[in-house]
């Protein structure tokens, strides 16, 4: 009888622990400062602009893709990404990277681009033109 308390109780601790992992993974916060974004130490969304004249690397051993980003403020840091390249990513205007700052370098998990195009504002065409 003792135990099914025990093991009854060491269920709902395992579940409480879980849902309490879970959701403090889904709470990412949107950071444009990259200096919020290297002192807080969480997994963020940060917002900024390829440093196009630094370029990028592909590393298509490790399947490793790194860029510098650089915020409103002038601030740059630089981001690594396992995986490839993201579509767009060189015409792109916005990029936005979810991971955690660590060591000098912005570990990305997820790249987000925004492609100009897809912004712009069509011309409307006459009826009958």
């Amino acid at each position: 009888m003792n135990n099914k308390y025990i093991f009854g109780g060491t269920i709902i601790v395992v579940f409480l622990g879980l849902m309490i992992y879970l959701f403090t993974q889904t709470n990412v916060q949107y950071e444009s400062s990259f200096a919020k974004v290297m002192e807080s130490g969480k997994t963020v969304k940060a917002t900024g602009s390829w440093v196009k004249e630094k370029g990028y690397q592909m590393d298509k051993q490790n399947k490793m893709f790194s860029f510098y980003i650089q915020d409103e403020n002038g601030n740059e840091m630089k981001v690594v990404y396992k995986g490839a390249m993201p579509n767009n990513f060189e015409s792109s205007t916005s990029v936005v990277v979810t991971g955690k700052y660590s060591d000098g370098v912005f570990y990305a998990s997820d790249i987000l681009t925004k492609c100009p195009s897809k912004y712009q504002e069509q011309p409307v065409q006459q009826a009958g033109a």
